[in-house]
């Protein structure tokens, strides 16, 4: 295919496994923002929300590497948050200018009940997969990840 440059565009490239990746994110995106809705939270908030819970006294800015946005998206998923009492910030106990992130009580049950909702969704993609082509799905996930992360 060829446009007015006459510099060519592969005709497949929405076929990419790379495009494949793109939609299946955008779809699953879509399914938890769709279930978390009713209870408040957004999809982008739980993976913040579990990440704290998995590693806590991350700062704003390992945590924006770790999910790899900017130190802004964090500021602002951190301060809705902080005002809904479920994370709290707290000094770092070397570095007088930095601040260590916290699950509260609030918010450690807010993600008890928004990971039930993840569960499900999991559950649903590996019911309809079958346990066979599921664990395949990971291992070739985990290996594209990989391959990506040498290059």
């Amino acid at each position: 295919m060829t446009h007015d440059d006459e510099r060519t565009i592969a005709a497949n490239a929405q076929d990419r496994v790379t495009w494949a990746l793109r939609r299946t994110e955008w779809a699953v995106q879509a399914r938890k923002d769709q279930r978390l809705r009713p209870l408040g939270i957004a999809a982008a908030q739980y993976t913040l929300l579990i990440s704290v819970h998995s590693d806590p006294g991350l700062t704003g800015a390992e945590l924006a590497r770790r999910l790899n946005v900017t130190p802004q998206a964090v500021a602002s998923q951190v301060a809705r948050l902080e005002e809904r009492g479920q994370l709290e910030r707290r000094p770092h106990p070397r570095h007088r200018h930095v601040q260590e992130l916290h699950l509260t009580d609030a918010g450690r049950d807010s993600l008890r009940a928004a990971d039930a909702v993840i569960v499900g969704i999991e559950e649903q993609i590996a019911e309809k997969l079958g346990p066979e082509k599921a664990a395949q799905l990971r291992t070739l996930l985990d290996e594209v990840a990989c391959v990506v992360r040498e290059t």
